[in-house]
């Protein structure tokens, strides 16, 4: 399968150095220091214990790259509006388009059906040019699982998790997402193809919007923000409050509060992704992970206010740190 990454940090270079390595055609736009390590000495990749490097065709010219059976959106979300010309240049109408993407992806009420469907989100796609770029007929969605860091250019580090979700917005189960998540498992990912993706990324969204702005916020790991009984409590709370904003959208999760915090607690200390672009200078993705639950909220007249206080302080915080411009943020709740 020829595959496109858009993005070669944590996620972006996770995919490509296994489906690299299991004989996928694997193109990867990149730019810096990343397209130069990619170019001189490949793709590392450090994953349970072992460690390989593949090479793949690397680029930050998207024409070069051409045009892809599959594109994985492997960027940021502060960080997507700037590649969807390079997106443009490497799909065409039958490409795939997976957004391997923090928070509430754009999509996410598109095709839907019950309350709030056909709601655009505000604070995710302002403009609607990623909807443009990426109609809704061509997006796979996904969720990723697995924690995974940059240790240097061109070298990933996965500590912990296997699972990849893909799965068509409207619901259901397609050829396409059997075959992608097909593709996954032939990787050594533990994939499957799933007929709920949109419970699947609330899921992740539960924790999520928990973990990453509070980390943000203590610049703590979350095996200390969870052992902390103040914090622990806090995180009960704000769960509850987007479970219930969930249900209220039609979107139910099996899982309480407690049992959400022992899965992530399992994986010991682990540094969020926001905390890891703090640490490193980098915008945030505090408005597609927290800010786009407290805009869902207000639309859906559910009560969050820890969510929206956290949400609130993180936010300028970020706006304080340098790692948000204020005018990307107008129209927050």
């Amino acid at each position: 399968m020829k595959i496109g990454i858009i993005g070669a940090g944590a996620i972006g270079g996770f995919f490509a150095a296994r489906l690299a390595r299991s004989g996928h055609e694997v193109s990867v736009l990149a730019r810096g220091a990343t397209l130069d390590a990619l170019r001189s000495g490949g793709l590392r990749l450090d994953s349970g214990g072992a460690s390989f490097t593949v090479q793949v065709h690397a680029s930050d010219d998207a024409q070069a790259l051409g045009a892809q059976e599959v594109v994985v959106l492997a960027v940021k979300a502060p960080s997507l509006e700037q590649v969807l010309p390079a997106l443009s240049a490497m799909r065409t109408p039958d490409t795939v388009v997976v957004p391997a993407l923090n928070g509430l992806p754009w999509w996410y009420f598109l095709g839907a059906s019950g309350p709030l469907a056909g709601y655009r989100l505000g604070l995710v796609d302002p403009q609607r040019a990623i909807e443009r770029a990426a109609p809704i007929e061509s997006v796979l969605g996904c969720v990723v699982f697995p924690a995974c860091s940059v240790a240097a250019p061109g070298h990933v580090v996965h500590a912990s998790g296997n699972r990849i979700v893909f799965g068509d917005p409207a619901g259901g189960t397609s050829e396409r997402a059997r075959t992608i998540a097909g593709a996954f498992c032939d990787a050594g990912f533990d994939a499957e193809a799933s007929a709920t993706i949109r419970q699947e990324i609330w899921l992740k969204l539960l924790g999520n919007a928990c973990f990453n702005p509070v980390s943000l916020l203590t610049r703590c790991a979350t095996d200390l923000l969870i052992d902390d009984p103040r914090v622990h409590a806090l995180f009960v709370q704000m769960m509850n409050e987007a479970l219930a904003v969930g249900a209220a959208i039609g979107i139910a999760v099996a899982i309480e509060p407690e049992q959400r915090l022992a899965l992530t607690r399992r994986l010991g200390n682990i540094k969020t992704s926001m905390l890891q672009d703090a640490q490193a200078g980098r915008p945030v993705e505090i408005e597609a992970i927290l800010g786009a639950l407290v805009e869902v909220a207000g639309a859906s007249k559910v009560s969050a206010p820890l969510l929206t206080a956290v949400y609130a302080l993180a936010r300028m915080h970020a706006i304080s740190a340098g790692l948000l411009v204020p005018a990307a943020t107008d129209g927050a709740t």
